[in-house]
């Protein structure tokens, strides 16, 4: 194998065999970086190889299996020498009223939106902090920015993602390891059609609330604003940045519903700031 540009990053990137995922590793390809391609079904990846056989290398990873990061993660190292970025980009949702939820589909969610990414994290971290440089972005979701009926489990799951990567930019900075939360709306990625289920229960009662909102997003799928090309191109420069966000929101839709979400916080605080304040004790107290 030819020794790539010395300036050229190495990136760990989960779910790249589609959408933004599969977008942001040839994006990263062909400016000349390096790109370790991780995905549950690797041999759809043939093309993405093949056209970058001496920066790409396709990796097997089950994100539910630590032996299966482990391995994966050592193969990363081996063949580049270093992660320079990783992204944990792999998810999935499933959709359905609170009480149409059991345990198990809340619990499958809550693993592979939130304890995967952190187990990855987790697994990348050592090498990060012994070279004292990396950067660690995790795809978040709209939905933090104010939720919908029948996305309780999902956004659930990426809210708390979003909390442990808050605590993990102000453990990570001493190193010199950046954290970037990715905050998308809309995108024509195919999620909707591949990585995503309905909760096995069904009430009548909630098919004006989650029912109407989960038949929009049927009727959006293939036509969503976001293009991944323009976000794969968001995610380089936030990588490229010397003062990289802790969060970038992306495409115009999630912008605008992060504007709103800002004010709408202030007015209340405003008007219940008073109410708040009695809480404490007396000054001097």
């Amino acid at each position: 194998m030819s020794s790539p540009a010395p300036c050229s990053r190495v990136w760990f990137i989960t779910g790249s065999s589609g959408g933004l995922g599969r977008a942001l590793a040839a994006a990263a390809l062909t400016r000349g970086d390096r790109v370790v391609a991780a995905s549950r079904q690797p041999e759809n990846l043939g093309n993405l190889v093949a056209a970058h056989p001496e920066t790409c290398r396709a990796v097997a990873l089950d994100t539910h299996d630590p032996a299966s990061i482990q391995a994966a993660t050592e193969e990363a190292v081996n063949v580049f020498g270093a992660i320079d970025v990783l992204v944990n980009n792999a998810g999935g949702a499933v959709f359905g009223a609170v009480e149409e939820l059991d345990d198990a589909e809340v619990a499958r969610n809550l693993e592979l939106n939130f304890l995967a990414p952190l187990r990855l994290t987790r697994a990348v971290l050592p090498h990060m902090r012994a070279r004292r440089r990396g950067h660690i972005i995790s795809l978040s979701a709209a939905a933090v920015l104010g939720n919908y009926p029948g996305f309780s489990a999902y956004g659930a799951a990426k809210a708390a993602l979003e909390a442990a990567m808050e605590s993990l930019a102000q453990e990570a900075r001493p190193f010199g390891i950046g954290v970037t939360l990715v905050q998308p709306g809309p995108f024509r990625t195919g999620f909707l059609e591949r990585s995503t289920g309905r909760a096995a229960a069904r009430i009548d009662d909630y098919a004006g609330t989650s029912g109407k909102f989960l038949s929009y997003l049927g009727s959006i799928a293939g036509k969503q604003p976001g293009s991944p090309d323009g976000a794969a191109r968001a995610i380089l420069a936030v990588a490229d940045a010397e003062r990289p966000p802790l969060r970038l929101v992306l495409g115009k839709y999630a912008i605008e519903k992060a504007r709103r979400r800002l004010v709408a916080a202030g007015r209340e605080l405003d008007a219940w700031t008073e109410a708040g304040t009695a809480a404490d004790f007396p000054a001097g107290s």
